[in-house]
């Protein structure tokens, strides 16, 4: 008997020490840890490419996140991601944080928690130039984009007679529209001026003013964890404030960036673009 008690009690403190691990907050872990882990892309021009002259990872979502590493006093560790792996890489928590042009919409609000919107943009068409006028001319026609984005579901929603045809990556569904595979590459408008301005033969293409979808970007935070969600917002209201996220802005999509875009959007605590 005390034997079965003795074992109980061993499985009742097992069981408690599982409890208090499964409910740490993420910061709390990652201070513990002392290093950040952010999943970003590695091949979307602006946001998250590898720079080829140093080969580490650059871009707006990088700069973001290492703001957020430097004001908890941690490291920071960046993973690769894609737009299909970047939730599943969260929930398994191989990764602390998403930051990789992730547009929130209420059936991802379903898997995990979203910070405030801190890049706003649309859904927009790179074409070969002067093919496409409007959203007819791409009816019944062959549209690449990204594997596990928004842009396969809105692009399905307005071109319902059109094939979508989905690539791993941005820069796969560029080269198959130079080879004449689709007729058009759809997603965000921002992510799109960065394949533009990298392009070497950019005089060939353009993006057609038809937009079909707001993308309002949100940092993913895995669900339960409001201490790691506050400290996410309130930094992101901070570096609207200090000035660091127009810097940021300027960096990468100002007058003398390859991907030149106007900030008509500030970082706010009320959500509104939802």
């Amino acid at each position: 008997m005390k034997r079965l008690v003795f074992l109980s009690a061993v499985v009742l403190l097992i069981v408690g020490w599982a409890g208090l691990a499964a409910a740490e907050d993420t910061f709390d872990a990652v201070k513990a840890r002392g290093t950040l882990v952010a999943g970003v892309k590695d091949s979307t021009a602006g946001f998250g490419y590898i720079d080829q002259k140093t080969r580490e990872v650059v871009g707006y979502d990088v700069d973001f996140v290492k703001y957020l590493a430097d004001a908890m006093g941690v490291k920071l560790e960046l993973k690769t991601v894609t737009s299909g792996t970047r939730i599943p890489q969260l929930l398994s928590g191989n990764i602390d944080i998403v930051a990789a042009t992730m547009t929130y919409t209420p059936e991802r609000a379903k898997q995990l928690d979203f910070s405030n919107t801190y890049f706003l943009t649309g859904q927009k068409f790179l074409v070969r130039k002067g093919t496409v006028k409007s959203l007819a001319d791409l009816d019944g026609k062959k549209i690449g984009t990204a594997k596990g984005s928004t842009s396969e579901q809105n692009a399905s929603k307005a071109l319902p007679h059109s094939t979508i045809l989905s690539f791993d990556d941005y820069p796969q569904a560029f080269l198959a529209l130079q080879q004449g595979k689709v007729v058009a590459v759809t997603t965000d408008e921002s992510i799109l001026a960065g394949i533009l301005g990298k392009a070497p033969n950019k005089e060939a293409f353009e993006i057609a003013a038809i937009r079909i979808s707001d993308e309002p970007y949100g940092l993913g935070i895995r669900m339960g964890n409001p201490k790691f969600r506050k400290f996410v917002n309130d930094t992101l209201l901070e570096m609207e404030k200090n000035g660091e996220a127009k810097k940021i802005f300027e960096k990468w999509f100002g007058p003398g960036s390859d991907q030149p875009m106007s900030r008509d959007f500030t970082i706010t605590a009320d959500r509104k673009y939802e």
